[in-house]
């Protein structure tokens, strides 16, 4: 690469060879903003009116959401933390007394995790705390029309991102 070159006309022309008239590049670039902004605000505010972390939350919503109890590998593909930060988390929860682990009945080698009574009570104290903020920083911030036409849109590009 031509180390004179202006390093966003470089960045300019790979962009418009990859998106044509630079289609949805505007979108994707709110989108990222948008989430990065909305993370950030979101975890600070919850551990800063609860002590408890975004991805715990997560992690304790994600079981309550499956009927209490998930296996650790579907349970790292649905939250919002990486797979190899998952066990760590998971350890960190069941001295904390939040979830339980065990091993699968049908799969000695599957693990799965259970959310216990602390950890549903720990849930039920926190999420009006994170639903108030979300409402605040997202819900509030748009109509009706424009929410169902987010989800609508934003479940497209679920469905075909999944991971399996």
């Amino acid at each position: 690469m031509d180390t004179n070159a202006d390093p966003a006309k470089v960045l300019d022309r790979l962009i418009s060879k990859e998106l044509s008239g630079k289609r949805g590049l505007d979108a994707w670039t709110s989108f990222l903003q948008a989430h990065a902004s909305l993370m950030r605000a979101l975890e600070a505010d919850l551990e800063k009116e609860t002590g408890l972390a975004l991805a715990d939350f997560d992690v304790l919503a994600q079981l309550a959401n499956a009927g209490g109890e998930l296996r650790m590998t579907e349970l790292a593909n649905r939250a919002l933390i990486s797979r190899s930060g998952m066990t760590r988390r998971i350890n960190r929860l069941v001295d904390e007394g939040l979830v339980r682990r065990f091993a699968a009945q049908k799969d000695a080698r599957g693990v799965c995790v259970v959310l216990t009574d602390e950890g549903m009570a720990r849930l039920s104290e926190t999420a009006p705390v994170h639903l108030r903020e979300i409402s605040k920083l997202f819900v509030d911030k748009l109509n009706d029309s424009e929410l169902a036409v987010l989800a609508r849109a934003l479940s497209k590009v679920t469905l075909d991102c999944s991971f399996g």
